[in-house]
Protein backbone atom coordinates (compact mmCIF):
# COMPACT_ATOMS: atom_id res chain seq x y z
CA UNK A 1 0.00 0.00 0.00
CA UNK A 2 1.29 3.58 -1.27
CA UNK A 3 2.14 6.19 1.87
CA UNK A 4 -0.87 8.90 1.42
CA UNK A 5 -0.16 12.42 2.59
CA UNK A 6 -1.92 12.42 6.19
CA UNK A 7 -4.31 15.90 6.08
CA UNK A 8 -7.14 15.22 9.06
CA UNK A 9 -5.81 18.08 10.94
CA UNK A 10 -7.74 21.24 11.91
CA UNK A 11 -8.52 23.39 9.42
CA UNK A 12 -6.85 26.39 10.22
CA UNK A 13 -3.50 24.74 11.09
CA UNK A 14 -1.31 24.61 8.52
CA UNK A 15 2.06 22.53 8.94
CA UNK A 16 5.44 24.68 7.87
CA UNK A 17 7.99 22.27 9.56
CA UNK A 18 6.43 19.29 9.51
CA UNK A 19 4.83 16.59 6.71
CA UNK A 20 2.66 13.65 7.57
CA UNK A 21 2.14 10.31 6.24
CA UNK A 22 -0.34 7.86 6.64
CA UNK A 23 -0.27 3.87 5.60
CA UNK A 24 -3.57 2.20 7.12
CA UNK A 25 -2.68 2.13 10.91
CA UNK A 26 0.84 3.76 10.59
CA UNK A 27 1.07 7.44 10.44
CA UNK A 28 4.72 8.68 9.52
CA UNK A 29 5.52 12.43 11.53
CA UNK A 30 8.09 13.98 9.21
CA UNK A 31 10.84 16.47 10.37
CA UNK A 32 10.69 18.58 7.27
CA UNK A 33 13.59 21.55 7.57
CA UNK A 34 16.05 19.76 5.43
CA UNK A 35 17.91 22.33 4.40
CA UNK A 36 18.01 23.65 8.15
CA UNK A 37 18.90 19.95 9.73
CA UNK A 38 16.00 19.76 10.74
CA UNK A 39 16.88 21.98 14.11
CA UNK A 40 13.75 22.04 16.29
CA UNK A 41 12.50 25.43 16.68
CA UNK A 42 8.71 27.03 17.79
CA UNK A 43 7.51 26.45 14.72
CA UNK A 44 8.46 22.79 14.49
CA UNK A 45 7.20 22.71 18.14
CA UNK A 46 3.81 23.71 17.91
CA UNK A 47 3.66 21.64 14.55
CA UNK A 48 4.58 18.42 16.15
CA UNK A 49 2.13 19.39 18.98
CA UNK A 50 -0.17 19.60 16.64
CA UNK A 51 -0.33 16.30 15.06
CA UNK A 52 0.58 14.80 18.51
CA UNK A 53 -2.40 15.98 19.89
CA UNK A 54 -4.80 15.14 17.42
CA UNK A 55 -5.00 11.73 18.13
CA UNK A 56 -6.99 9.46 15.97
CA UNK A 57 -7.78 5.75 17.68
CA UNK A 58 -6.92 3.96 14.50
CA UNK A 59 -3.27 4.96 14.42
CA UNK A 60 -1.61 2.13 16.16
CA UNK A 61 1.99 3.26 15.30
CA UNK A 62 3.54 6.60 14.67
CA UNK A 63 6.44 6.38 13.18
CA UNK A 64 8.82 9.82 13.97
CA UNK A 65 11.20 9.84 10.22
CA UNK A 66 13.16 13.26 9.31
CA UNK A 67 13.77 14.18 5.70
CA UNK A 68 16.80 14.55 3.85
CA UNK A 69 20.00 13.80 5.16
CA UNK A 70 19.99 14.82 9.11
CA UNK A 71 17.69 13.37 11.17
CA UNK A 72 17.98 16.05 13.81
CA UNK A 73 20.95 18.68 14.65
CA UNK A 74 19.39 19.76 18.06
CA UNK A 75 17.61 23.04 18.78
CA UNK A 76 17.74 26.03 16.59
CA UNK A 77 19.97 27.85 18.48
CA UNK A 78 19.19 31.35 16.48
CA UNK A 79 15.85 31.89 18.28
CA UNK A 80 18.02 32.18 21.65
CA UNK A 81 18.95 35.75 21.39
CA UNK A 82 15.72 36.59 19.13
CA UNK A 83 13.92 35.32 22.50
CA UNK A 84 16.22 36.96 24.57
CA UNK A 85 15.80 40.41 22.97
CA UNK A 86 12.44 40.21 23.06
CA UNK A 87 12.42 39.16 26.70
CA UNK A 88 15.57 39.67 28.39
CA UNK A 89 13.98 37.94 31.75
CA UNK A 90 13.84 35.01 29.23
CA UNK A 91 10.23 34.18 29.15
CA UNK A 92 10.38 33.56 25.84
CA UNK A 93 12.76 30.94 26.41
CA UNK A 94 10.58 29.07 29.12
CA UNK A 95 7.52 28.93 27.16
CA UNK A 96 9.56 27.32 24.00
CA UNK A 97 11.27 24.96 27.34
CA UNK A 98 7.68 23.97 28.11
CA UNK A 99 6.62 23.04 24.38
CA UNK A 100 10.05 20.88 23.98
CA UNK A 101 8.70 19.43 27.47
CA UNK A 102 4.78 18.47 26.26
CA UNK A 103 6.18 17.30 23.01
CA UNK A 104 8.24 14.64 24.30
CA UNK A 105 5.87 13.74 26.79
CA UNK A 106 3.40 13.37 23.76
CA UNK A 107 5.62 11.06 21.94
CA UNK A 108 6.14 8.78 25.23
CA UNK A 109 2.63 8.49 26.12
CA UNK A 110 1.21 8.68 22.75
CA UNK A 111 -1.58 5.27 22.86
CA UNK A 112 0.40 4.10 19.45
CA UNK A 113 3.72 2.44 19.35
CA UNK A 114 6.13 5.63 19.05
CA UNK A 115 9.09 4.55 16.40
CA UNK A 116 12.22 6.42 15.69
CA UNK A 117 13.89 6.34 12.20
CA UNK A 118 16.97 7.66 12.29
CA UNK A 119 19.58 8.66 9.81
CA UNK A 120 22.35 10.49 9.57
CA UNK A 121 23.53 13.52 12.79
CA UNK A 122 21.01 13.24 15.80
CA UNK A 123 22.14 16.13 18.05
CA UNK A 124 21.16 17.75 21.15
CA UNK A 125 17.69 17.85 21.29
CA UNK A 126 17.30 15.53 18.43
CA UNK A 127 18.46 12.85 20.45
CA UNK A 128 15.85 14.01 23.01
CA UNK A 129 13.00 13.21 20.56
CA UNK A 130 14.30 9.67 19.12
CA UNK A 131 14.63 8.67 23.17
CA UNK A 132 11.69 9.87 24.19
CA UNK A 133 10.06 7.03 21.47
CA UNK A 134 9.11 3.67 22.34
CA UNK A 135 11.32 2.19 19.85
CA UNK A 136 14.30 3.48 17.83
CA UNK A 137 16.14 1.86 14.31
CA UNK A 138 18.77 4.06 13.01
CA UNK A 139 21.28 3.23 9.58
CA UNK A 140 24.95 1.83 10.29
CA UNK A 141 25.97 5.09 9.55
CA UNK A 142 23.68 7.75 12.00
CA UNK A 143 25.68 9.36 14.40
CA UNK A 144 25.30 11.17 17.78
CA UNK A 145 26.32 13.96 20.14
CA UNK A 146 25.31 15.65 23.36
CA UNK A 147 26.99 19.25 22.71
CA UNK A 148 25.16 21.52 24.93
CA UNK A 149 28.43 21.89 27.35
CA UNK A 150 30.50 23.05 24.25
CA UNK A 151 27.46 25.34 23.63
CA UNK A 152 27.36 26.76 27.11
CA UNK A 153 24.46 25.26 28.10
CA UNK A 154 22.62 22.78 30.16
CA UNK A 155 21.33 19.41 28.94
CA UNK A 156 17.90 20.92 29.67
CA UNK A 157 15.55 20.52 27.02
CA UNK A 158 12.79 18.26 26.96
CA UNK A 159 13.36 15.90 29.68
CA UNK A 160 16.58 14.82 27.75
CA UNK A 161 19.02 13.78 31.02
CA UNK A 162 16.58 12.00 33.21
CA UNK A 163 15.47 10.09 30.02
CA UNK A 164 18.88 9.28 29.23
CA UNK A 165 19.97 8.46 32.38
CA UNK A 166 17.30 6.41 32.62
CA UNK A 167 17.66 4.54 29.19
CA UNK A 168 21.57 4.82 29.41
CA UNK A 169 22.53 5.21 33.05
CA UNK A 170 24.51 7.62 34.80
CA UNK A 171 27.59 6.52 34.44
CA UNK A 172 27.55 6.54 30.83
CA UNK A 173 25.93 9.41 30.51
CA UNK A 174 28.04 11.70 32.66
CA UNK A 175 30.87 10.92 30.15
CA UNK A 176 28.90 11.66 26.93
CA UNK A 177 27.67 14.85 28.49
CA UNK A 178 31.00 16.11 30.05
CA UNK A 179 33.01 15.46 26.84
CA UNK A 180 30.51 16.08 24.31
CA UNK A 181 32.21 13.42 21.77
CA UNK A 182 30.57 12.13 18.95
CA UNK A 183 29.37 8.43 19.20
CA UNK A 184 28.58 5.91 16.48
CA UNK A 185 25.45 3.96 15.64
CA UNK A 186 26.87 0.93 17.14
CA UNK A 187 27.69 2.60 19.77
CA UNK A 188 24.05 3.61 20.60
CA UNK A 189 23.13 0.45 20.18
CA UNK A 190 25.43 -1.01 23.20
CA UNK A 191 23.89 1.98 24.77
CA UNK A 192 20.27 1.37 23.85
CA UNK A 193 19.80 4.69 22.08
CA UNK A 194 19.29 2.74 20.02
CA UNK A 195 17.42 -0.95 19.50
CA UNK A 196 18.81 -2.03 16.39
CA UNK A 197 21.06 -0.82 13.26
CA UNK A 198 20.53 -1.63 9.83
CA UNK A 199 22.27 -0.46 6.41
CA UNK A 200 20.54 3.09 5.19
CA UNK A 201 18.46 0.52 2.28
CA UNK A 202 16.95 -1.73 4.91
CA UNK A 203 15.89 1.40 7.18
CA UNK A 204 12.35 1.61 5.77
CA UNK A 205 11.82 -2.21 6.20
CA UNK A 206 13.38 -2.48 9.79
CA UNK A 207 10.30 0.13 10.79
CA UNK A 208 7.81 -1.84 8.92
CA UNK A 209 9.23 -5.21 10.59
CA UNK A 210 8.10 -3.30 14.26
CA UNK A 211 4.78 -2.45 12.95
CA UNK A 212 3.22 -5.10 11.47
CA UNK A 213 2.76 -7.49 14.61
CA UNK A 214 2.19 -4.47 16.55
CA UNK A 215 -0.78 -3.24 14.37
CA UNK A 216 -2.06 -7.04 14.60
CA UNK A 217 -2.35 -7.14 18.16
CA UNK A 218 -5.67 -5.76 20.16
CA UNK A 219 -5.45 -2.46 20.56
CA UNK A 220 -6.66 -1.88 24.19
CA UNK A 221 -3.84 -4.55 25.23
CA UNK A 222 -1.07 -2.60 23.52
CA UNK A 223 -1.91 0.84 25.02
CA UNK A 224 -2.37 -0.76 28.24
CA UNK A 225 1.09 -2.33 28.35
CA UNK A 226 2.60 0.53 26.92
CA UNK A 227 1.04 2.64 29.82
CA UNK A 228 2.30 0.13 32.42
CA UNK A 229 5.83 0.41 31.02
CA UNK A 230 6.10 3.80 31.26
CA UNK A 231 4.78 3.50 34.70
CA UNK A 232 7.45 0.57 35.55
CA UNK A 233 10.49 3.11 33.71
CA UNK A 234 9.03 5.85 36.07
CA UNK A 235 10.56 4.92 39.69
CA UNK A 236 14.16 5.14 37.46
CA UNK A 237 13.34 8.73 37.24
CA UNK A 238 11.54 9.62 40.90
CA UNK A 239 14.65 12.82 40.75
CA UNK A 240 13.33 13.66 37.49
CA UNK A 241 13.61 17.45 37.80
CA UNK A 242 12.99 17.82 34.10
CA UNK A 243 9.88 19.96 35.16
CA UNK A 244 12.77 23.05 35.62
CA UNK A 245 14.50 22.50 32.36
CA UNK A 246 12.74 25.77 30.71
CA UNK A 247 13.62 27.89 33.89
CA UNK A 248 17.63 26.19 33.92
CA UNK A 249 17.59 27.19 30.02
CA UNK A 250 16.17 30.47 30.52
CA UNK A 251 18.54 31.52 33.80
CA UNK A 252 21.80 29.94 32.50
CA UNK A 253 21.20 31.99 29.15
CA UNK A 254 19.91 35.34 30.36
CA UNK A 255 23.24 35.14 33.04
CA UNK A 256 25.42 34.59 29.97
CA UNK A 257 23.77 37.65 28.36
CA UNK A 258 23.94 39.54 31.23
CA UNK A 259 27.41 38.91 31.76
CA UNK A 260 28.92 40.09 28.66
Amino acid sequence: MTAQPFTELPADRVLKTVRTYRQGPVLTVELNVPEEGNAVGDAMLDDLLTVLDDQDPDVRVLVLAAAGEEFCLGGDRREFPRHLDDDPTGGGIRVSGTKALRVCEALTTHPAVTVARVQGRAVGAGVGLLLACDLRVGVDTATFRLPELALGVPPAWGGLLPRLISEVGVARVRELILTARVFDAQEALALSVLHKVVPAEELDAAVMAWARPVVRRPAPAVRVTKAMLNSLAAPTRLADVSLFDPELLSAVLTQQRAAR
